[in-house]
């Protein structure tokens, strides 16, 4: 079964398509060159295929004029991901990454950017999901998902009957919501679509096996309990307070015990686990491990 592609080839020009600067400097960007030092680098492969009359470029051309303008160790590696992201793009398989952890992780922004990168246009949260979800289901039927993540205790029937409340409550919560999250899946695979998919609720062990996809998953995490209430305040002030970071910060302890408990299932199943100190090397791993299990499946 042949599958829609999962982003664009590589611009490197044919003689239907010519090179573009633009899209290189896009493809650049998405395998780590900054912004800048992007443009100046297609700016002068725009340049070499001018003076030579020529519309195309190979990716050894490329490798040259990486090293004259990025340096040697700069423009090995930046060819280096450029072949390697050719590789991805020739699968006939789609993507599915699944970025999780704990409330506060950096998990929207780290997965949107890694889709953008990846040309991944599909990219939504098992909170949506779950809002979704909740339009189904009353309070009253299905009281978890009514809750966030780290106050779902208050939806358990018998809290006093959980040696944590608060990891039984999520725990019930996130079986529940893994069913719409299932369903999203099958439909992205149904259609051969690739998508990423971000959430608290991406907790390993607990998600069903994903069958005819290159599949991905990692967690995000923040080791320094400050670093991890710098986050919201940072995303309160970006959302203009729609989450107000009082009433997260209020709930720490909670958010970091469910923090702990995603972890430790994920080094039991194996499941990297990404340190979020800083997220553009976060958004580096992600797209280092899509990378190498790309490599992975081709080699099979």
């Amino acid at each position: 079964m042949s599958h829609p592609r999962h982003s664009e080839p590589l611009p490197l020009g044919t003689p239907d398509q010519p090179y573009s600067k633009g899209l290189m400097a896009r493809a650049l960007v998405a395998v780590g060159v900054p912004l800048g030092r992007a443009y100046e680098l297609a700016k002068r492969i725009d340049q070499h295929l001018f003076d030579r009359g020529e519309q195309s470029v190979d990716l050894e051309q490329v490798q040259e004029l990486a090293v004259e303008v990025l340096g040697d160790e700069e423009g090995l590696e930046a060819v280096r991901r450029l072949r390697r992201f050719r590789e991805l793009h020739e699968l006939d398989l789609p993507i599915i990454v699944l970025v999780g952890g704990a409330t506060g992780a950096g998990k929207s922004t780290v997965a949107t950017e890694a889709a953008y990168r990846l040309g991944i246009t599909r990219v939504t949260s098992t909170d949506f999901i779950r809002q979704t979800m909740r339009a189904f289901f009353s309070k009253e039927f299905m009281p978890s998902i009514h809750y966030s993540s780290f106050e779902a205790a208050a939806g358990l029937r018998e809290p006093e009957q959980a040696d944590d409340p608060v990891i039984a409550g999520f725990l019930e919560q996130t079986r529940n919501v893994l069913v719409g999250v299932s369903a999203s899946i099958e439909r992205a695979l149904e259609e051969g679509w690739s998508m990423v998919l971000e959430g608290v609720h991406l907790v390993p062990g607990m998600l069903p096996r994903i069958e005819g996809a290159l599949v991905v998953q990692c967690i995000l995490a923040i080791e320094d309990e400050e670093e991890h209430t710098t986050h919201f305040m940072v995303r309160d002030a970006g959302l203009d307070g729609l989450r107000p970071h009082a009433k997260y910060i209020d709930r720490l302890d909670d958010i970091r015990r469910v923090q702990d408990h995603i972890i430790g299932r994920a080094k039991r199943h194996k499941v990297p686990v990404i340190a979020n100190n800083d997220i553009r090397g976060a958004i580096d791993s992600v797209l280092e491990l899509v990378l190498s299990s790309a490599e992975q499946v081709q080699r099979v």
